[in-house]
Formats: structure tokens, C-alpha cells, sequence
């Protein structure tokens, strides 16, 4: 991509830290924002640092959809520049949206990870309340030694004005109760004082909020200052992922009501219970969450049907993941049809969810109940490892929900037995969907060779996932030259052929040999990606991805 000419000159001023001082004095708030992504390109925490320190606008996003994510140092250069401007007059951020900043461990350009950045998040809001009632107690400390010395100066006054005389013993025993009187009226008095200076902090809290909502724009949108239900100065927005060992961190961040408010749009939970998962949900505002992910938490079908309710509290919620929940229907255990029921009726007040993700939940034959139960379609749907039924996929081909599916994966589900059912299901999604997942599912040669004229009818498709299905090398190329001819498509994850892996592998083997199963090391490999480079070449489609990598697939990082 082509720079713009304020752009290199951004990168050409950040690159010399020594000039900072005197290039800050002078540049307009407008180029603010351009100098921010040069430093962040350049990996410049220092300008980082010092431009959120001054940031003269009222709004920052960080971690815009498409663009590399800025690396660890930098981003805790922000993190730290964000308190240090509570105290800069020169700062006016009262937004900071870093929502889809974090990214895995170890990716290129040392990003932060969603758990390191959520804890370093966390560790930012405490430290910002933290520093504020520091700040508050020594003020309140200055305005009491400043009443306890207008009142000295008072009681010498009164001394100097008092006739000279020889004090009785009266006069001393009434001196003394009027020592304490005076005591007593002062600590009074110091009480008077605190309770009118905590009155004159409300009143200007209430003055600002009055004047923001004043002369807020039209169309229902609200200030950041009014978003901040308890004051803060500056709202937080950002994706939260929290396990057992975070869990007590992210909760004292989410209660805390310093200047600083830590707000939640996708959270991500692993390994909690349901009692915690119910207490964070607790401290999360209705009107931002819009996708939550629970992953290896021990729910069972009773502890989702009682956590389905509270999520049906926010009302913009459209995405639930639940991965490995440990829910297992069995009809010869008592009760279980009936925690199922209310499972389905809980999903039922989510009335604005999109999309739905199950894995390994051994739901066999329940699908019907589960999704029959939404009031909108779905445009989203991922059912790994679910053990799927021919009734299974028989209702989804022929419900509400296969017209508008835009994502679908059906991993680990066999399919020889429901193959006219996917057809079907193909047939109804092929105006929208665009991503499309089916490995692991068994597909030989010959069901491949079934299944192509409905892939090839799904002309919005832009990402297929075939891997680990038993495909040889002649499969493999009829699956090549398909895709070719699908002009949309521009990512294709395919099977390592038979012919590649070393001898002793069953005729059909299932996805988990194809996994374990140890390829050869000979050149057989290299020919097969060559013959299928050449079939991309003879075509013409440059811009199609082929891939076996089965550890950095992703359909959403493909628009």
C-alpha cells in the first residue's frame, strides 16, 4: 500500500525522539492521529507515549480491522501515557476504544496477547484510582491545615483584644472547658468544610454532565461522560479475556470508580465456574457487550440454563461461543430433557443473536429444539464435533436459518449418510454464504466428487476449509480446478493426499490418523503442491490461497 505524503513525513518526524520537545509545540491536533500510526509503525513507544499524553481529541481507537497490530512495547507505552494525561491539562481523551488490539503470543511483530493486555488494562484503571484518591486525601489534607490556620490566627485575635488580668481557678477550669468547647466546634467546623467541598465536587460533576448532554450531537448518541455512569473521566472500551487467574483482577477493575471506566465489548472467559461467570456479567453494562466466548468451563446443560437468562439482559448481544462446556444430553439420565427445554427457552431471549458457535457438546439429535427455539436466523454458525445426526442435517437444510448463513462449519460431522441433506443445505445458502468449513467429515474421492457441483454453485463463497478428509491426489486436483473456477473464492485449505503420508494407513482413515499419521519426507509432498500451483497458474487465479495449515486458519480473517 502507497503512503500519502503525511504519512512519510509522520514516520520521518517520530524516527528522531530527541526532536520530540520541539516538533509537539508546534503540530496541529489534526496530525495527531497520523504521527500515532507512524510511531506505531515504527515502533516508536517513546512518541507513543508523548502523543497520548497530549491527545487533543476527545476520541482514540486503537486496533483498526486490517491493520497490523502495534507491538507489546507500544501499546504499554499508551497504556501508561493514558494515566500520566489524567493529570495533563493538555489531554482531552475521554474515549479509548481498543477493541480487537490483542492477538496470540508470539504472532509476527510481538503483539499483546488478550490475556497480557486485559491484565495490563486492569492494572492501568486500579492504578489511575489508585493515584486520584491520593490526589483527593492530599487536598483534603491541605484544606484542613488551611481551616486549622484560619482558626489559629482567629484565636490569636481574640487573645490580643481579651483584658489583661490575673486568671481564678474558676477562670482556669472555665478556660479549660472552653478549650474543649472550642475543640469540639473545631472538629465541627472541619466537618462542615469537607461535607461543602464533597457538595462543590457533585455540583461541578452535575454542571459538566449538564452542560455534555447540552450540547451533545443529535440522533440519540451519548458523551463518553455520560457513558461513564459514575463520573470517570475517560471511558475504556475494549475486548476482555479472563480465566481463573485473572478472574479477581478484571473484577476489582470492573468495580472500581476512579477516572477510569473499564467497559467490555467481546468477552472471553476459560475455566470458570458459573457463579463467576454470573458475578463479571454483573459488572458489565447492558448496553455494550455484544459477543461472549466461554471456553473449558465445567457449565453442564443446568448451569447454561441458569446463565442464558442474564445474558439475555443485554440487549445487543449477537455472538455466543460455547467450546468444550461439558454439556452432554443423555436421555437414560433423569431430568436431563427438562434442563434441555429450559436451555432452549433461555436461547429464545436472545433475540438478537447472530451467531452461534457449539463444539463438542454431544448434542445428537437435539438440534431441532435448539435452534427452532431463536426468534431471528442465524448468519453465523459453527457446529464442531457434535456428533451431528441425518436429522440433524436434515432440519438445518430445510429451516429459516440455511437461507441467511454467511459462515458454516460442519468439522467432524460424517456425512456420507446425509450427503442429500448437505447438497440441500449448500443449495439454500449458496446466495450468502461465504465462509464454508468441512474437515474432518470424511470425504472421499467419490462424495467429493458428489459435493462439487453444489460448491461450485455457491458464488459468494470466499474461504473453503477441506482438511483432514481421505482425498488422493487425482481428488485433490478435481478439487483444485472446482475451486479455480469459483471467480469469489480466495482461500482454500486442502487434505494432504493419501499418496503423502507413509505406509500402513487404513484404506479409510479417520481425521484423527490423518493427523497422527507421519507424511513421507521424499519429494512426493513438494510434486503435489507443484501440480496444484500449476493448475492455479494454467487459470489464471493469482489470487487464490492454497493452504494445509491447520494452526492459522481463520475464516473471520478474511473478508
Amino acid at each position: 500500500m502507497a503512503l500519502s505524503l503525511v504519512d512519510l513525513c509522520s514516520r520521518k518526524v517520530v524516527s528522531d525522539h530527541g526532536w520530540s520537545a520541539r516538533w509537539l509545540r508546534c503540530v496541529p491536533g489534526e496530525l495527531y492521529g497520523s504521527l500515532l500510526r507512524a510511531a506505531f509503525a515504527g515502533c516508536r513507544p517513546l512518541a507513543v507515549g508523548e502523543l497520548v499524553q497530549r491527545w487533543p481529541q476527545r476520541s482514540l481507537r486503537v486496533g483498526e480491522p486490517g491493520q497490523s497490530p502495534p507491538n507489546r512495547l507500544c501499546v504499554q507505552a499508551l497504556l501508561l501515557a493514558v494515566v500520566r494525561g489524567l493529570s495533563d491539562e493538555r489531554c482531552a481523551l475521554q474515549l479509548l476504544d481498543l477493541c480487537g488490539l490483542q492477538r496470540d503470543e508470539g504472532s509476527v511483530g510481538d503483539p499483546m496477547g488478550g490475556w497480557s493486555l486485559t491484565v495490563a488494562l486492569c492494572t492501568m484503571v486500579v492504578q489511575a484510582q489508585t493515584g486520584a484518591q491520593r490526589v483527593q486525601r492530599r487536598e483534603v489534607e491541605r484544606e484542613r491545615k488551611r481551616f486549622l490556620a484560619m482558626e489559629r490566627e482567629k484565636d490569636v485575635v481574640k487573645r490580643e483584644r481579651a483584658p489583661h488580668g490575673t486568671a481564678t481557678a474558676g477562670d482556669v477550669r472555665d478556660g479549660g472547658e472552653a478549650e474543649a468547647g472550642e475543640r469540639s466546634e473545631l472538629a465541627a467546623r472541619e466537618q462542615e468544610v469537607e461535607a461543602e467541598r464533597l457538595k462543590g465536587v457533585r455540583r461541578r460533576m452535575e454542571e459538566e454532565r449538564r452542560r455534555d448532554g447540552g450540547t451533545a450531537g443529535g440522533g440519540g448518541r451519548s458523551s463518553p461522560q455520560r457513558d461513564a455512569s459514575d463520573g470517570a473521566r475517560t471511558l475504556v472500551i475494549a475486548d476482555l479475556f479472563v480465566n481463573a487467574r485473572s478472574w479477581e483482577r478484571v473484577q476489582g477493575a470492573l468495580a472500581a470508580t476512579g477516572p477510569l471506566k473499564l467497559q467490555c465489548r467481546y468477552l472471553r472467559v476459560e475455566e470458570l465456574s458459573v457463579s463467576s461467570i454470573r458475578k463479571l456479567l454483573e459488572l458489565l453494562p447492558p448496553c455494550r457487550l455484544l459477543g461472549i466466548d466461554i471456553r473449558y468451563s465445567s457449565l453442564g446443560v443446568e448451569g447454561l440454563a441458569a446463565l442464558l437468562p442474564q445474558l439475555a439482559a443485554f440487549p445487543a448481544l449477537s455472538s455466543l461461543r460455547l467450546h468444550y462446556c461439558n454439556l452432554d444430553i443423555r436421555r437414560d439420565q433423569e431430568g436431563q430433557q427438562e434442563a434441555l427445554s429450559a436451555m432452549s427457552l433461555g436461547l429464545a431471549q436472545l433475540v438478537h443473536l447472530r451467531r452461534l458457535s457449539l463444539t463438542a457438546l454431544r448434542l445428537p439429535g437435539q438440534l431441532r429444539m435448539l435452534l427452532s427455539s431463536l426468534s431471528q436466523p442465524l448468519e453465523a454458525l459453527e457446529l464442531l464435533y457434535l456428533s451431528l445426526s441425518p436429522a440433524d442435517l436434515a432440519f438445518l437444510s430445510c429451516s429459516r436459518h440455511a437461507t441467511t448463513l454467511q459462515l458454516l462449519d460442519l468439522s467432524e460431522s460424517p456425512l456420507e449418510s446425509a450427503l442429500p441433506s448437505v447438497r440441500r443445505l449448500l443449495s439454500q445458502a449458496s446466495g450468502t454464504l461465504r465462509h464454508l468449513t468441512l474437515s474432518g467429515c470424511g470425504l472421499t474421492d467419490v462424495l467429493l466428487g458428489a459435493l462439487l457441483p453444489s460448491l461450485g454453485c455457491c458464488g459468494s463463497l470466499r474461504t473453503l476449509g477441506l482438511a483432514l478428509n481421505p482425498l488422493s491426489a487425482a481428488g485433490l486436483l478435481e478439487l483444485v480446478r472446482m475451486a479455480a473456477r469459483m471467480a469469489s473464492l480466495r482461500r482454500l485449505q486442502y487434505p494432504y493426499p493419501l499418496e503423502d503420508y507413509q505406509p500402513g494407513l487404513p484404506e479409510l482413515p479417520s481425521s484423527a490418523q490423518l493427523l497422527d499419521w507421519p507424511l513421507e519426507e521424499s519429494v512426493g509432498g513438494r510434486a503435489t503442491a507443484h501440480q496444484l500451483d500449476r493448475v492455479l497458474r494454467e487459470s489464471g487465479r493469482s489470487d487464490l490461497l492454497l493452504t494445509c495449515d491447520l494452526l492459522h486458519y481463520d475464516n473471520d480473517s478474511v473478508c
